[in-house]
């Protein structure tokens, strides 16, 4: 598993050369593959203009059972999960992670990424499905909106502890 990086890191984002205001985490379960290395390869390379001054990195097991202990520090806001490994389902994470008081935004990624897989991750509470082989315009879009997600849902909290 990769360190996470602290919060606000001290880095310069290499797209544009400014600094970094926040760091970003996407914590994936599922076997360490190409695939795996093309994400690493779209985080570490783009610039990400829905959301400037973010650094990105990348943190990954392939043991699901183990997801919740890995994850219960808090500070993941995305969760990019296989629709299937050998541990378990994209199902069994989605409830593993939804027992936390601020859940991190989960995305299923399948190479069979069809409509039922759609209809049935956006039903049962997943943010979006992600297919396989990764598209960096495809991942980008994705994982930027579910971060603008993650943080406007923490915004109203954050608000109102500011106002008492």
């Amino acid at each position: 598993m990769s360190p996470m990086l602290p919060r606000n890191a001290d880095k310069i984002n290499p797209a544009n050369g400014k600094p970094t205001t926040a760091s970003v985490t996407v914590f994936h379960v599922g076997p360490r593959d190409k695939d795996l290395c093309a994400l690493a390869d779209i985080l570490d390379r783009t610039d990400w203009t829905l959301c400037p001054g973010t650094h990105w990195s990348l943190a990954a097991t392939d043991d699901v059972p183990s997801t919740e202990a890995r994850l219960q520090g808090g500070g993941v806001p995305i969760v990019l999960c296989e629709r299937e490994s050998a541990a378990g389902s994209w199902k069994d994470v989605l409830e593993s992670v939804g027992k936390f008081s601020e859940p991190p935004v989960l995305i299923v990624a399948s190479r069979t990424a069809d409509e039922y897989l759609w209809a049935e991750a956006l039903n049962l509470g997943a943010y979006d499905v992600l297919s396989k082989p990764y598209y960096p315009a495809e991942v980008v879009r994705v994982l930027s909106m579910a971060w603008l997600q993650w943080m406007n849902r923490r915004a109203p909290a954050a608000a109102l502890a500011q106002a008492c």
